[in-house]
């Protein structure tokens, strides 16, 4: 066999490999794809979901807004825009498989009373939009990181959640900058199975974890749901290993999971980039 012939075979034979092993590592893996509403520019929105439908995502996290109305509540707790969510996710098919309390960033679980009352008022808000899960933030002002005192507050908040969260059938899920084995402290205080992590893994990789193994570490019964995310480009040029990640939840059994793009760069505009996201993790995941 000539040496052009000869090379070009074997880099046939490598690629087809490569994609063999893809396919394999997938194979049993369901995914969704879904956007946060606040990365698509429409927090609390229902307008959200027009363009997830037309980006081609499976659904959107919502996001129960941040500016309270005279009565001290956000958007989100208004029953008129739930029935908005509900009767446009029925139109559209596109799922709002989890909500977020991302104003806990600057209203502290810790040490504010409303985010309280917020938070120990949003499992019946889930329920009645169907989610399955709400994300509880912990950055900024909320942030918990080296804060005994708040992670102390913070438990036994979620301490009167957990009974709550259960009788609704809904998954918490904290987002943090904590690695797993302090997580997994606060957990193992709230002792409830609704109280769970939800993963980031751009997040944490800034924090210097290996999110893989955070990630089996904390396995599937301490994991609601996953954000991708990569602070240094869009997916695939930036730092985040995505590959790494989909490994991480196979080999805990998390094979029908949503993921959803939380995307921090942006520059050819939303539509066109998260589309570009989306399509890309597809690749990533597509068995």
């Amino acid at each position: 066999m000539k040496r052009r012939t000869f090379l070009h075979t074997t880099a046939l034979a490598t690629l087809a490999g490569q994609v063999d092993a893809l396919r394999a590592a997938t194979a049993d893996m369901r995914i969704k794809i879904g956007a946060c509403d606040w990365t698509m520019k429409l927090a609390a929105q229902p307008a959200a979901l027009d363009l997830a439908k037309r980006i081609g995502l499976d659904g959107v996290q919502v996001d129960f807004g941040g500016t309270p109305n005279a009565q001290g509540w956000l958007p989100l707790f208004d029953e008129k825009l739930q029935d908005t969510y509900l009767s446009k996710s029925a139109e559209l098919g596109i799922a709002v498989p989890s909500l977020a309390l991302a104003v806990l960033n600057g209203v502290p679980l810790k040490s504010e009373p409303a985010a309280e009352k917020w938070v120990l008022a949003s499992p019946k808000v889930a329920q009645r939009l169907k989610s399955r899960c709400v994300l509880l933030a912990f950055f900024g002002k909320g942030s918990l990181a080296g804060d005994e005192a708040g992670i102390e507050k913070v438990t036994g908040i979620l301490k009167k959640l957990a009974p709550l969260a259960e009788e609704a059938g809904i998954l918490y899920g904290i987002e943090s900058t904590l690695k797993a084995p302090v997580l997994e402290t606060i957990l193992d205080a709230v002792a409830s199975p609704h109280i769970q992590v939800w993963y980031d893994v751009a997040n944490m990789e800034k924090e210097g974890e290996d999110y893989g193994e955070a990630i089996r570490r904390l396995g599937k019964e301490r994991i609601c749901e996953f954000h991708a995310k990569d602070f240094e480009g869009l997916y695939g040029q930036g730092n985040i290993d995505f590959g790494k990640m989909r490994d991480a939840m196979r080999d805990i059994g998390w094979l029908d999971a949503w993921v959803h793009i939380e995307g921090t760069q942006l520059p050819n505009g939303v539509e066109a980039d998260v589309r570009y996201d989306a399509e890309y993790l597809r690749g990533v995941f597509a068995g």
